[in-house]
């Protein structure tokens, strides 16, 4: 489903809900390369490490829909709209087993991307904001919504680094934006830019300089995450990645 407004346009309604349960959900976002997921698994290892039943779930990890999604970007068989809806059935399925259980049960739960990857994604893609918004209406409300602020040629240079393949959809390849893999990447990459840019102010992210080294920006991580463990109870812990 594409859409006619254009890229920057505001979302109109069906932003996350907050529900009250007795758990604290924690989101890292940003691009690839923003060393988002490194930090994901430093704040697990620290709050686990005080003590906190903490949880982790990452993006495009559903036991029922993961397969599915690996083999038609195998293929290059995913359009936008398959793109959006194949995504949305992998977080619902994580949601509802894995994301909503462990917060009324009281633990931190940390998410390596939430919705707002599909919020950027898919209308970056040429998808309806609203209606990426409708597909995932069902979401909880992050207790603290983490954007690591990264520029696209230094996301790049450390895929570059670390000699990591770059993707057909990670490029934006199925989009026709360039025939070289390198330049289509950049285009692709400053288009999730641009939207994440627009979340931040709308969803009110902390944002956080992904330029910055790793200590860096765990420090930062663990200043912002303080505020929300005063009075939280350290139980015995439960570290499980989905």
């Amino acid at each position: 489903m594409s859409s006619n407004k254009k890229l920057d346009s505001p979302p109109e309604a069906n932003s996350p809900q907050k529900v009250p349960v007795p758990g604290k959900l924690l989101v890292l976002e940003g691009l690839d390369g923003s060393g988002k997921s490194t930090q994901a698994r430093l704040l697990l290892r620290y709050l686990s490490a005080r003590g906190y039943r903490v949880f982790f779930t990452e993006w495009n990890s559903s036991e029922l829909v993961s397969g599915i999604i690996r083999r038609g970007k195998r293929k290059n068989l995913l359009t936008p709209t398959t793109f959006s809806l194949l995504h949305a059935t992998d977080f619902a399925d994580r949601f509802e087993r894995h994301i909503l259980p462990p917060l009324r049960a009281g633990y931190i739960v940390i998410c390596d991307r939430y919705v707002y990857t599909a919020y950027a994604r898919d209308v970056a893609r040429g998808c309806d904001p609203d209606w990426v918004r409708s597909l995932y209406s069902f979401a909880v409300t992050p207790d603290r919504s983490f954007y690591f602020r990264v520029r696209v040629e230094t996301a790049h240079q450390r895929k570059v680094a670390a000699r990591m393949r770059i993707k057909h959809y990670e490029a934006g390849m199925d989009l026709g934006l360039s025939n070289d893999v390198t330049e289509s990447y950049l285009r692709f990459q400053s288009l999730l830019k641009r939207q994440y840019d627009l979340l931040a102010k709308t969803e009110g992210f902390t944002v956080l300089d992904a330029e910055v080294d790793i200590e860096t920006m765990q420090r930062q991580v663990r200043s912002a995450v303080r505020p929300l463990l005063e009075g939280f109870p350290k139980e015995e812990v439960l570290l499980h990645g989905d």
